[in-house]
């Protein structure tokens, strides 16, 4: 049994989804996974929104986040990659040794444009479902699957969950 999976959570800008995404797998992965993110554009800084919403709402600490480019991982080995945003999924690089590779497509919450309490709500909406997905995918059996199934189960979960709550 493997000790730790490296999953690698990617998005445009890494300053909302794939920052959420990885905070939140630190906190539901238990010691399993070692949670990254990074993106193709990345932002000066996290999003304070995305921030609050992970401290505010899932009691997690992101005194380490930042936003970074997928080039500080190049030629790292992952087991899964995931990307969050349509355009990272379309300028994804090649992973070595083959990791999983899947899209969970979710909506831009720093694109949303409202009242402040709206925008918030937007981020927490996003958060609740990056939250089920990886809730799903921390379920799977993962060294019980075969490459072939587990990445189906992987692919299917970005299908899962997909209206907003």
């Amino acid at each position: 049994m493997k000790k730790s999976w490296r999953i690698l959570f990617l998005c445009t800008g890494n300053s909302a989804r794939s920052i959420l995404a990885e905070f939140l797998m630190r906190r539901l992965g238990s010691g399993r996974f070692a949670s990254f993110s990074a993106g193709s554009d990345p932002k000066p800084a996290p999003h304070p929104l995305a921030l609050k919403v992970l401290r505010e709402h899932y009691g997690v600490d992101v005194s380490d986040a930042r936003s970074k480019s997928w080039k500080v991982f190049e030629g790292q080995t992952f087991d899964f990659v995931i990307t969050l945003c349509d355009s990272a999924k379309e300028t994804c690089p090649v992973w070595p040794n083959q990791p999983v590779v899947a899209h969970w497509g979710s909506p831009d919450p720093a694109a949303f444009e409202g009242t402040d309490e709206e925008r918030e709500r937007q981020f927490w909406r996003v958060a609740q479902q990056i939250h089920r997905r990886l809730e799903l995918f921390t379920s799977l059996s993962i060294d019980k699957l075969d490459s072939l199934r587990l990445q189906s189960a992987t692919e299917e979960i970005g299908t899962q969950a997909t209206q907003l709550p």
